[in-house]
């Protein structure tokens, strides 16, 4: 497993923004990306990869799923993602950037919570033609002649670009579910608040003091959008961050367990095993042979 820590300095990017944007793959990228590219990998950045025509295929922390005509897949820091080989001729835009750029920006972009755990948006036709205009733009001023230092222009071109994005995320499930804005609110905190410092394990009931909240409202709200209770919202999620680690470092289970806040590490193997369904022998020997394929 590797990591792409680096590899927007191996792609060719703007002079002060750690930002990355290829056009129907007319930037021909080094052969040590690509190679990483085409396995699993843990992202350091931001990815965005939007597909005009045609279809392709991806997994985000071992997840498969597909985008086609007019769709985006996105990857985000941290997460282990596979791009898995496709056409390149189809017409596309992969577009990437690092945290810092996006604390320069003037918006926030919920969206990039993932609260529905899906790394794939679908746009309306209007919306389609906005962001192809938009990359297109956006690509021109990454690589024109010459050194590009309009970075106030290049970042109101992505603020727009993580804006369409953003609205398009949230319309597709509101528009078929139903969604509420207030709950959905609560729900973006609670996961905000167990990102911020999760590996303290935290108290639930501390979690919905800081947000308001009765911790049967908060099981109420977290169970309408995670299926689970906020309990188990938060060991799934401290069970995939394993997962995460296990797959790109040699990092033994004592160290793992005492990273994430386990006291006990053999009460961490044995959470793992109810979590996922194998032991983290199992799990690290599985992975090996998928390494191999």
């Amino acid at each position: 497993m590797e990591e792409t820590t680096g590899l927007l300095d191996k792609i060719r990017h703007h002079d002060k923004l750690a930002i990355a944007l290829n056009e129907n793959c007319k930037i021909t990228l080094p052969e040590d990306v690509i190679r990483i590219l085409r396995k699993p990998h843990r992202l350091s950045f931001y990815y965005f990869q939007y597909l005009e025509k045609g279809s392709a295929t991806f997994k985000t922390d071992l997840k498969e799923f597909t985008i086609n005509d007019g769709e985006l897949a996105f990857g985000l820091p941290n997460q282990i993602f596979t791009k898995l080989p496709y056409d390149k001729t189809m017409p596309q835009y992969a577009l990437s950037f690092d945290e810092h750029t996006l604390t320069l920006l003037p918006g926030t972009y919920q969206f990039l919570v993932n609260p529905f755990n899906t790394n794939a948006i679908t746009f309306d036709p209007a919306a389609q033609q906005r962001i192809k205009n938009l990359l297109s733009g956006l690509f021109q001023l990454l690589h024109a002649p010459g050194k590009q230092r309009k970075a106030e222009v290049i970042l109101a071109h992505l603020h727009t670009l993580l804006t369409e994005f953003n609205t398009a995320y949230f319309e597709q499930y509101q528009n078929h579910k139903g969604i509420t804005g207030s709950r959905l609110e609560k729900y973006i905190a609670f996961k905000l608040a167990v990102e911020i410092q999760l590996t303290e394990h935290h108290d639930v009931q501390s979690i919905a003091d800081s947000l308001a909240l009765t911790s049967n409202t908060l099981y109420a709200i977290v169970k309408e959008f995670g299926g689970v209770s906020p309990k188990e919202w938060i060991t799934n999620r401290l069970m995939l961050e394993a997962q995460r680690k296990l797959q790109y470092s040699n990092i033994s289970v004592k160290e793992l367990a005492y990273e994430l806040g386990f006291n006990d590490p053999g009460y961490f193997s044995r959470l793992f095993k109810k979590s996922i369904g194998k032991s983290i022998s199992s799990y690290l020997a599985e992975l090996k042979d998928l390494s191999h394929n």
